[in-house]
C-alpha cells in the first residue's frame, strides 16, 4: 500500500479504504478508485488475509468434511458446496475423514485450528457429541447424515421415503425375495432405508424383516454381498442396492454368475448419476436432490454466520423414483404399480 499511495500520490489511509471497499463511505472520488485499483494491478497487490481477519474476525473459508471422497455421492455434493460457496466469496477446506471417527475428530481439530468460518460435515461418528461441543465454538451444519436427537442443522433426504416407495415399486412388480445390500449399519442412511424396505415389506405380510447385508458404501461389499446371495439356497430375485457404489459391485457378480438384469435378476439402486442411463440396462434408482441439499447448507451455515447465534435448521428433503428398465415385472404381482407408493397423491 505504500508503493500504491507513492505511485499515485494519494495517502495511504486513502489507498487503504479503496483496497477494502470503504470508498463508497469515506465519499472518495470514483476517478480516485480508478487510479488506485488499476495501480493495485500493475503491481499485483493481493490483501494480507491473515491481518484482515484479525481486523474482522472472519476468514471467509469454509471447512467441509466428507467420509470418501472418492464416492461419487460425497464427491457431487463437494461439487455443490464448493460452488455455492465460491458466490458468496468463501474458500473451502476439504477433508476426507475416511469414515474414521479418529480421524474426524482430528479433522474438527485441524479446521479449528484455521480459524474457519464454519464447518459443514457427513458426520460418521455414532453420536452427536462431540460435534454440539465443536459447535459451541463454530457453527456447524451437518449435510445428508444427521443425528435423531440433536439440536445440531442438518439437510438430509427423506431415506425412509425413498427407500419403502423403492421397496414397494419391487412388491408391486412381483417380487417377494428381495435382498437389500447395505451401507454402515450405524449410519442414519443405512437405518433409515433399512426401516423403509423393511415396513414396506410388512405392508405385504412379509414380517422376518426381508433379507439385510452388507457392511459399508463400497463396491467390493456389493460384490461380496451379491455373490453370496446369489449361491445362497434361495437366491432373490430382485436386489436393493442402498448405494450406486453398491450397485457397481452388485453387477459384475450378476455379469459374473451369468445372470441378465432384469430377465434373471432385478435391481433399484439408491442415488442417481447420469452414467446410470448408459449400462445396459439402464438402472432404475432413487433420486436424491444433491443440488438442493448443497445449497441450503451453505446457506443455512452463512444465515447462522451473518445473526451470530447457532442454527436449529432441521431439513429433510424428498427423493423421487427414476424408472428406467432394470426391474422386471412378474407375473404374480398383487396390484398395479403405483397405487401404494408413497406421495404418489
Amino acid at each position: 500500500m505504500i508503493t500504491i499511495a507513492e505511485r499515485t500520490g494519494f495517502s495511504i489511509s486513502t489507498v487503504s479504504r479503496v483496497l477494502n471497499g470503504k470508498a463508497q463511505k469515506y465519499r472518495i472520488a470514483d476517478q480516485t478508485v480508478k487510479t488506485i485499483t488499476e495501480e493495485a494491478r500493475k503491481c499485483n497487490y493481493q490483501p494480507n488475509l491473515t491481518a484482515q481477519s484479525l481486523r474482522t474476525k472472519r476468514t471467509n473459508t469454509i471447512g467441509l468434511m466428507v467420509p470418501s471422497i472418492d464416492n461419487p455421492f460425497f464427491a457431487n455434493i463437494a461439487n455443490v458446496i464448493i460452488h455455492e460457496a465460491r458466490l458468496y466469496k468463501y474458500t473451502v477446506i476439504l477433508i476426507d475423514s475416511m469414515e474414521n471417527e479418529k480421524d474426524e475428530r482430528e479433522g474438527i481439530d485441524s479446521l479449528m485450528s484455521r480459524n474457519i468460518d464454519g464447518i459443514i460435515i457427513v458426520p460418521c461418528g455414532r453420536d452427536a457429541h462431540s460435534l454440539e461441543e465443536a459447535a459451541t465454538r463454530t457453527p456447524i451444519v451437518l449435510i445428508d447424515r444427521y443425528f435423531p436427537e440433536t439440536t445440531l442443522p442438518y439437510v438430509s433426504t427423506d431415506n425412509y421415503l425413498g427407500s419403502y416407495n423403492a421397496t414397494r415399486m419391487l412388491l408391486e412388480s412381483g417380487h417377494r425375495k428381495i435382498r437389500c445390500i447395505q451401507g454402515p449399519p450405524s449410519s442414519i442412511t443405512t437405518i433409515e432405508r433399512v426401516r423403509g424396505y423393511s415396513e414396506a415389506l410388512q405392508s405385504y405380510g412379509i414380517k422376518d424383516g426381508g433379507m439385510v447385508s452388507g457392511t459399508d458404501f463400497s463396491i467390493q461389499n456389493g460384490y461380496v454381498e451379491t455373490k453370496l446371495a446369489l449361491a445362497g439356497p434361495e437366491p432373490p430375485t430382485a436386489i436393493f442396492a442402498l448405494s450406486n457404489t453398491i450397485l457397481l459391485g452388485t453387477l459384475k457378480a450378476v455379469e459374473e454368475a451369468g445372470l441378465n438384469v432384469p430377465d434373471d435378476l432385478s435391481v433399484i439402486s439408491f442415488d442417481n448419476y447420469t452414467y446410470l442411463d448408459f449400462l445396459s440396462p439402464a438402472i432404475t434408482r432413487v433420486n436424491q436432490p444433491i443440488e438442493e441439499m448443497g445449497i441450503l447448507a451453505v446457506k443455512i451455515l452463512l444465515q447462522a454466520l451473518k445473526n451470530n447465534e447457532p442454527s436449529h435448521t432441521q431439513i429433510l428433503l424428498p427423493p423421487n423414483i427414476i424408472v428406467r428398465n432394470s426391474v422386471r415385472l412378474l407375473q404374480d404381482r398383487d396390484v398395479p404399480l403405483r397405487s401404494a407408493v408413497l406421495g404418489d397423491g
